[in-house]
């Protein structure tokens, strides 16, 4: 990939941040997460896909919550405790939700 017109990397504007094992333990659960409800919403598009007559209205509706999980962990801040703390907490909860949904 060719370097900018101004001869700098695009990291070369990041601002420094340093990292404690913590932080990055709890960004790292906080993106398995939200992945993991990503997931649930792939098991459930896969099950009703195997139904002998699928309902597209949850296929579709799953297939834009996948939209919507992938830009909030886009959003997902390393800096921000609070954030990540919750995004945990609520993304975790979520997958189960939608996997007991299908049982």
């Amino acid at each position: 990939m060719p370097a900018p017109a101004d001869g700098f990397s695009v990291t070369h504007q990041l601002e420094p941040h340093d990292w404690s094992n913590e932080e990055t333990a709890a960004y790292e659960a906080a993106i398995e997460a939200v992945n993991g409800a990503v997931g649930a919403y792939s098991a459930l598009i896969a099950a009703e896909e195997k139904k002998p007559e699928p309902n597209q209205t949850t296929i579709d509706e799953a297939r834009v919550a996948q939209a919507r999980l992938a830009r909030e962990r886009e959003a997902l801040r390393s800096t921000d405790r609070q954030q990540i703390a919750e995004a945990r907490a609520r993304y975790a909860e979520l997958a189960r939700d939608v996997l007991a949904g299908i049982a």
